[in-house]
């Protein structure tokens, strides 16, 4: 007789408990034991219990290799889901083993969880001489009349769709950095059906041509409708002016959707803000504001240091010229070392704002001029909003970095096609000419920032990078250990977006002057121009010119972070390959890579995109760059928001006049009647203000509470990631007291592992 002692933990978030009942098999390499229900005297599998049992077997069961969770009906009680931490069985022997699951398991089903060592298994890869691997995996498995019990019920463990995002491991035999087997037909056979069963439920779907695809779950359809007759709600919720698509997210897997605590953060502190606008008549005003300081009557209640200096000193160019650096859009900067042709600024035009003793061509040769192109936007054209057409421009600004330390803009053209009616405005215009012109420029930045720095570089790219991991990467897989905490509600957040953002009737319908169609083309244009070199940060500062440019606070603390990342991704993936035999021969690994290939770049090979890695070097480059994008990048662009957004001359989304085609005309009340009206500005700030506040259950950078991998190597690394984001964290903080505007949105504590808002 043997016995065994098992542990299982349920989730910690409210509602994670279950009333079902929950029996067990434990398999090993010597068999399995009987089915055994887990009940105690009293409540089990409370939400943040951990409870223990004890199952006898008529013999040792060898090594352990899987557990089957079965979720039945319990007498009268209606099924309802159960989110799974892990189990843990203690062998007679003493030895611990750990099969991680950290998902739900939503209605009736069986649930197979593997041990948790992270394996590269030889019997799945290509050739690998050189490695000290076995070519396997080129014929057919024999099966030892021993283990053919094993796989008597495969696709019964296998086969449900909440198998999805369960996180198993491989069997644990043999325990070193890379493991040259799945050698059990079991395991191999395992292995094969998961990705089968993850493929078969996950599919891709077209979101806009030109876009990368998304994720589309068939499995999940609207139930019937109970009264046909009945009109269907057409998405408006009372007090809030936009449609909100809730199709996009009510059918969302459990296991993909926020946490309770999540959910409720989000809408919590959406509805009071709506409601309050609603009732103070705003969004109904499609008027234009008045004076300038009324604008601050809409701002939210808690105002940050930064929120407070940009309302204040917005007007100011060297304002304008430090949010380039360190603003929501601080990767769009070029140094210019030759004007172009349809810029023609001339020394004369710029000599007096240059200083004394130097000229044009000796600052560009100097490495002091700068320009800003939003030639990206050029031709699309704009809509009509609450009853009056709206206008477009893709502007030219060039900027020149002076003796002071400041980087101020010297000309601005607000068209890429110059001529007669498109005059350069200098700083020695009039007041308002040149506020205009630059407010212009900072219309341009809203479209480049939302669109896409932010929703297409961050969101819609790690969407395709979550999306081909789960379909591609086994749960025992490293690569997947490695990246699913950079995952989390990414498609959770995307769906809300798509709902919010991208639908008719929402923000970009009602409160942009591009409107779906405009934006929505401002990002295709911006994926066909993507290149997988520049998406190593390093390389973007170079090609950008940017590698030295005093006063970037982005660049050093996005340098500092992106090292950090790199070497953990080295840790890591030297551990599990120790070779480039094993990156090139790893087939799981090259399928996610051609997925990402064919479904984020759309199979454009002028991006660069590799569509396989065969050195460990590009592996760790290729990580890094995933990582990066699903954390800190995201960071960059989107904790600012509503700190630079708030006040609306800084960053209008919508204007209603034409850009000035002669200088001398622009007042106050031509300024006042070109920014948004009151309604499409509280539309836009009110989606700004949910879409940045980041809801609670969050998990900072290298903080990762699932516990994916067990082994002491990855563990270490781990910590060290922890130690390095810290000391990253304390250099931020103290250069920041010095500062009158602090830069902290790539502080690693509050950097998200993951895109979730």
């Amino acid at each position: 007789m043997a016995t065994y002692k098992v542990r299982v933990a349920t989730g910690t978030d409210f509602l994670s408990g279950t009333m079902d009942s929950i029996s067990l098999i434990i398999v090993g390499t010597q068999g399995e034991s009987h089915k055994q229900l887990l009940n105690h005297f009293g409540r089990d599998f409370a939400t943040g219990a951990v409870d223990d049992y004890t199952v006898q077997c008529q013999q040792d069961l060898g090594d352990l290799i899987i557990v089957r969770l079965y979720k039945e009906r319990y007498s009268f009680f209606p099924k309802n889901p159960w989110y799974c931490n892990y189990v843990q069985v203690c062998a007679p022997n003493g030895r611990i083993y750990h099969f991680p699951a950290y998902q739900w398991i939503d209605g009736y089903g069986t649930l197979a969880l593997r041990e948790a060592t992270a394996m590269v298994h030889a019997a799945l890869l290509g050739p690998a001489q050189g490695c000290g691997l076995e070519e396997r995996g080129r014929g057919r498995y024999s099966l030892d009349p021993r283990e053919a019990w094993l796989l008597s019920d495969l696709r019964t463990l296998i086969g449900c769709p909440v198998f999805a995002k369960q996180q198993p491991c491989s069997s644990g035999l043999l325990r070193g950095k890379i493991a040259a087997d799945d050698t059990l037909p079991i395991l191999l056979e395992h292995r094969k059906e998961e990705l089968r069963a993850k493929q078969d439920f996950y599919h891709w779907r077209v979101f806009v041509p030109g876009l990368p695809n998304y994720v589309h779950i068939p499995s999940y359809r609207p139930p019937a409708r109970r009264n046909p007759n009945r009109p269907e709600w057409n998405g408006y919720i009372p007090g809030f002016p936009i449609l909100i698509n809730f199709k996009a997210t009510k059918f969302l897997d459990l296991n993909l959707r926020y946490s309770f605590t999540k959910t409720a953060s989000f809408f919590f502190r959406l509805s009071p803000m709506a409601l309050g606008f609603k009732l103070r008549g705003l969004v109904d005003s499609k008027r234009s504001w008045k004076r300038l300081k009324d604008i601050k009557k809409i701002f939210p209640g808690n105002k940050s240091v930064v929120f407070e200096y940009v309302a204040e000193h917005w007007a100011e160019d060297s304002f304008f010229g430090y949010q380039y650096l360190n603003g929501i859009n601080p990767g769009l900067l070029c140094r210019c070392t030759r004007i172009p042709d349809k810029f023609p600024v001339t020394d004369d035009m710029v000599a007096p704002f240059l200083g004394e003793g130097t000229c044009l061509q000796a600052e560009l040769e100097k490495g002091n001029i700068y320009l800003a192109d939003y030639r990206i936007l050029e031709g699309i054209p704009a809509i009509e909003l609450n009853g009056q057409k709206q206008y477009h421009c893709a502007p030219l600004c060039l900027l020149h970095f002076g003796r002071e330390g400041n980087l101020l803009p010297i000309a601005i053209q607000l068209s890429q096609t110059p001529g007669p009616d498109c005059p350069i405005f200098l700083p020695s215009d009039s007041e308002w000419d040149w506020l205009l012109a630059k407010t212009w420029v900072r219309y341009a930045e809203f479209y480049c920032h939302e669109g896409i720095s932010h929703l297409l570089e961050t969101h819609l790219i790690a969407e395709a990078f979550c999306l081909a991991m789960l379909r591609q990467l086994p749960m025992c897989h490293p690569l997947y250990k490695l990246l699913i905490p950079h995952t989390r509600y990414t498609i959770q957040i995307n769906s809300i977006g798509r709902a919010v953002l991208l639908n008719e009737g929402g923000l970009s319908a009602r409160s942009m002057s591009l409107g779906l169609a405009g934006f929505a083309e401002a990002m295709v244009r911006a994926l066909s121009e993507i290149n997988y070199d520049n998406l190593y940060l390093p390389n973007d500062f170079v090609r950008r010119g940017v590698q030295d440019l005093p006063g970037y606070y982005y660049r050093e603390d996005s340098l500092a972070v992106w090292d950090a990342l790199e070497r953990y991704v080295t840790e890591i993936i030297t551990y599990y390959y120790p070779c480039d035999a094993a990156v090139e021969g790893d087939l799981e690994l090259q399928s996610w890579v051609q997925e990402i290939f064919k479904e984020c770049l759309l199979g454009r090979e002028s991006s660069g995109f590799p569509t396989c890695l065969r050195t460990v070097p590009e592996l760790i480059r290729y990580v890094t760059i995933v990582i990066y994008t699903c954390s800190a990048k995201h960071a960059a662009v989107n904790t600012g928001q509503l700190e630079f957004t708030a006040w609306m001359p800084n960053f209008p989304s919508s204007m209603r006049n034409p850009p000035i085609q002669a200088k001398g005309l622009t007042t106050l009340e031509t300024f006042l009647d070109t920014l948004p009206d009151i309604k499409t500005t509280c539309i836009t700030l009110l989606v700004l203000w949910t879409l940045s506040r980041e809801p609670d259950d969050k998990r900072p950078l290298g903080h990762f509470p699932d516990i994916h991998f067990v082994e002491e190597a990855p563990r270490r690394s781990i910590g060290t990631l922890r130690q390095r984001l810290a000391q990253i964290s304390h250099n931020i903080r103290q250069r920041n007291k010095c500062l009158p505007i602090p830069y902290y949105y790539l502080d690693p504590v509050l950097i998200e592992n993951s895109i979730s808002i």
